[in-house]
């Protein structure tokens, strides 16, 4: 009997993993996942050069973790289970307190992170007529970490910032997000359910700029402030499945004398009018409200009035924190130029000279700058 419990064992095993072989094969494997609120891993490329440098390696592994077979609702059922037991983290993220959910950041590579500013700064030194500005934001646990669960690991995000800072070249502006928010850390600058900040924290990061260049900025007066959505549960939340959260809302900062802007999406070669995108409200990924979501490459055109413009052409290289952002800067720059490094292959010195473009704004949170190298593409 012994022998017989044991053999149906290993063929139930057996019979499970070729079942899901099976299906990792046959079923579709789409290139975003709603849930997490991301793009999933591509099918890894095999040269030799990849191999070598065991990238085919770690891409092949992500590829099959992305598209293991029902994996949302496998995700489902893990954070089910794991809240059951009052655990207080799924999936890397945190249930802190006030309702907040954090993403876990520990100590990074730092010899990554010098590589990356390192490139940065050959950008710099090759486009010595440019200027340019790095600003770092905070995500919220760099803010808020005392409203972590007890005992949490997590490494202080100024750490990070403060050595980010040093290795940016004197000749670059860097401008510390930590320094412009903390003071309105008892405000609501950070979604509590998405990794972003929320409009209020962009317009105090956009004041920041603002004057940071010498321009006046609008005060919170010259906009009508509109809450566009109440139900806004973001992506810690769609990674962590967490119940019983409250939703967030969503405000956009309208103009009391706006001017029209004109957004083309070189993604997808369209011109649309404005630079919200009302029909993602009803989605799931209700942040990408703004812009219309991550593209390689935008332009946005202003018909300011003579009078206001305080640039004629921006250049921004970004992550997401800079879509709630950039329709601040519309009030300033008449042309203003997006590129996300993530998706963006091309040349960005043939792109600063055909559009001759003399001034770059970097903007990314500190999370994605440690753990993205798409900065080495800037050379």
């Amino acid at each position: 009997m012994k022998h017989i419990s044991e053999r149906l064992l290993v063929v139930g095993f057996v019979g499970t993993t070729f079942l899901i072989a099976i299906l990792f094969f046959i079923l579709p494997h789409p290139r975003f996942s709603e849930l997490e609120n991301r793009y999933l891993q591509a099918a890894p490329q095999f040269t030799w050069d990849n191999l070598i440098s065991k990238k085919f390696a770690e891409e092949a592994e992500s590829f099959i973790t992305d598209h293991f077979p029902f994996r949302d609702k496998w995700l489902w059922v893990k954070s089910t289970s794991e809240q059951a037991r009052l655990q207080q983290e799924n999936n890397g993220i945190y249930h802190g307190k006030d309702g907040y959910l954090f993403e876990k950041f520990l100590e990074p590579d730092y010899t990554k992170v010098q590589r990356y500013t390192a490139s940065v700064n050959r950008f710099a030194s090759n486009h010595p007529t440019v200027k340019i500005t790095f600003m770092l934001a905070p995500t919220s646990i760099g803010i808020y970490p005392e409203r972590l669960p007890w005992l949490a690991p997590s490494y202080p995000q100024r750490d990070v910032n403060r050595f980010i800072g040093h290795q940016i070249d004197d000749g670059i502006t860097f401008i510390d997000g930590l320094d412009v928010l903390t003071p309105h850390a008892s405000e609501s600058i950070y979604y509590r359910t998405d990794h972003h900040w929320t409009t209020y924290g962009a317009y105090l990061a956009y004041v920041a700029y603002a004057e940071q260049r010498g321009w006046q900025p609008l005060s919170q007066r010259d906009f009508s402030i509109k809450t566009v959505s109440d139900s806004f549960l973001g992506s810690y939340h769609t990674r962590s499945q967490f119940t019983g959260l409250t939703p967030d809302t969503i405000q956009t900062y309208i103009p009391r004398n706006p001017a029209p802007t004109e957004m083309y999406i070189a993604d997808t070669n369209q011109t649309v009018s404005g630079m919200y995108d009302e029909n993602f409200l009803t989605k799931k990924d209700q942040y990408s409200y703004f812009l219309g979501g991550v593209h390689a490459l935008m332009k946005l055109t202003t018909a300011l009035d003579p009078n206001q413009i305080e640039q004629d052409k921006l250049l921004v290289i970004k992550d997401s924190y800079a879509h709630s952002l950039l329709p601040f800067l519309t009030n300033h720059v008449s042309e203003i130029h997006v590129i996300d490094l993530r998706y963006y292959n091309g040349s960005i010195t043939n792109y600063l000279n055909e559009n001759g473009i003399k001034d770059v704004l970097f903007l990314f949170n500190t999370a994605t700058l440690v753990e993205d190298a798409s900065l080495l593409k800037l050379n």
